[in-house]
């Protein structure tokens, strides 16, 4: 038994200002792809994806799934390239579903919401699933097919053909058998006719007459989007010599963005054809399901590589100069040498003890200790030691100065105050004239007047000094150099002016 396909297929602009939807009927593959209107260049989607997959109806493959999943990736590449080549088509878009037919079997591959049904002996079997939110919800139990029918987020897919993403299509297969009648279309029609009212005009009539059957019944229920469909019956007949039939967008005239097409597939078509020539070589027909990764997706992976690369290389530039790095720092209670930057990075330690020297920081000043907590940076490793040098020496001095700090002396002075004894009842000039004339009585207090002023003149000679000594330390360094005796108790260094 030679089983052939009868086919029809149309595809009606709706209440749309353009079509974005596209069809095919041939003698082995039928096929609706509806670039999606919402986003740029919808017509364009569908249309690639039809001048891509129609390949598929001149030289059946034995391995009808590989096949169809090959050419369905390959329409996703070229989206992808035109894509690159016009930032203009970004966010363009297409369902495909199509059936190719090897003589006994159908190969079914499916992306989006568009539907695929299988019409035999009275019944309508869908044999497609919407890859759309709707159906996620369906499927979890959430909401009814009534319910999803009026939707708000019925048009919301979760799985199409637009060059960015690899989705992965549904791939079935069934057996025909004659009398069968397939039934492909877009969401203008099963969106707007439900399964009981399809599965009625599918009984009857021929391909011609149920297609446009029920693109006028999509029109009739108010669909607001393009409609077509795509009609095949599996009939117990020779094939004849019908050519395929190209509806919707992918059939119009090369213009706009269909230019972009034309120049993007290297052909150059005649004015009045609307059918891409297929290539000269069969057998590039026959590809995996997925060809090795496109151009562009093995840039994208060169740049990454070259991007690590060069990170890589700067950071371990940037780490080996760290390590040339020198710093003093403060490490258990002592002064410290370390090698690297005081600093690090999440997961990477950028510095490391490299000396301790036998310095404690309790033998610091109380401001050079907090230098050093808070950390003295270095040239190198001997500006390192010169620093810590410094402070060592610095500590010696403290040390030295503590051990000389002047100590307070008390000085105690007897005040001795003359006596003058008075003659009972003598005068005033009696009482000098007997004091000149005791001089025994009188010499003692001269003595000790005299004492007293030698003791002042002393007292002031060390205080004199004393300032002297004082005036000398108060400042930034002592007069030889050294901490001063404030800074060696803990106060911070001041400026020396001139």
């Amino acid at each position: 038994m030679a089983l052939s396909l009868r086919f029809s297929a149309i595809s009606d602009i709706g209440r749309r200002r353009k079509n974005d939807d596209s069809g095919y009927a041939g003698p082995h593959l039928v096929m609706v792809a509806d670039g999606m209107g919402g986003a740029p260049h919808g017509d364009l989607a569908s249309s690639v994806a039809i001048q891509t997959m129609q390949r598929l109806d001149h030289d059946v493959p034995d391995d009808m799934l590989e096949a169809l999943a090959g050419a369905v990736h390959r329409a996703n590449d070229r989206l992808a390239e035109l894509i690159e080549e016009d930032a203009a088509t970004e966010g363009m878009g297409t369902t495909v579903t199509a059936a190719l037919f090897d003589g006994s079997r159908i190969g079914v591959v499916h992306l989006g919401d568009s539907r695929g049904y299988l019409w035999r002996n009275g019944e309508l079997l869908r044999i497609s699933k919407d890859h759309s939110w709707v159906q996620s919800l369906i499927d979890e139990g959430r909401i009814s097919e009534e319910e999803a029918a009026v939707h708000s987020h019925r048009s919301l897919l979760l799985k199409v053909l637009d060059g960015r993403h690899d989705n992965d299509p549904d791939l079935t297969v069934y057996d025909v058998e004659a009398g069968d009648r397939l039934l492909l279309c877009s969401d203008g029609l099963s969106g707007f006719v439900d399964h009981e009212r399809l599965e009625r005009v599918l009984s009857i009539g021929t391909a011609e007459a149920v297609a446009a059957e029920l693109i006028q019944l999509a029109l009739e229920s108010n669909s607001n989007d393009n409609i077509t469909v795509v009609v095949a019956d599996v009939v117990d007949e020779p094939p004849t010599d019908a050519g395929p039939i190209v509806v919707g967008a992918a059939a119009e005239h090369p213009r706009g963005s269909r230019g972009r097409l034309r120049s993007w597939t290297h052909r150059h078509s005649g004015p009045g054809e609307t059918v891409l020539e297929p290539d000269d070589d069969p057998e590039t027909l026959r590809y995996a399901p997925r060809e090795p990764p496109r151009l562009r997706r093995l840039r994208g992976l060169l740049v990454l590589v070259v991007l690590a690369v060069l990170f890589a290389v700067l950071a371990s530039a940037g780490y080996g100069w760290t390590q040339k790095q020198y710093y003093v720092a403060a490490y258990e209670g002592r002064v410290t040498i370390y090698r690297g930057v005081q600093a690090n990075l999440p997961g990477v330690t950028l510095h490391s003890v490299y000396e301790t020297p036998d310095l404690s920081l309790d033998e610091l000043p109380t401001f050079r200790r907090s230098e050093v907590l808070d950390g003295l940076a270095a040239d190198d490793l001997d500006d390192a030691r010169k620093i810590v040098g410094a402070l060592k020496s610095m500590a010696r001095a403290c040390a030295t100065q503590t051990s000389k700090a002047p100590r307070p002396t008390s000085s105690a002075s007897t005040n001795t105050t003359p006596r003058a004894e008075s003659q009972s009842g003598g005068q005033i000039g009696t009482r000098s004239t007997t004091r000149d004339q005791a001089p025994s009585r009188s010499s003692s207090p001269s003595r000790t007047t005299s004492t007293r002023s030698e003791d002042a003149t002393k007292s002031s000679t060390t205080r004199s000094e004393t300032s002297d000594t004082t005036s000398q330390t108060i400042g930034g360094t002592s007069s030889d150099g050294g901490p001063s005796v404030a800074e060696c108790a803990g106060a911070t260094p001041a400026k020396v002016t001139s």
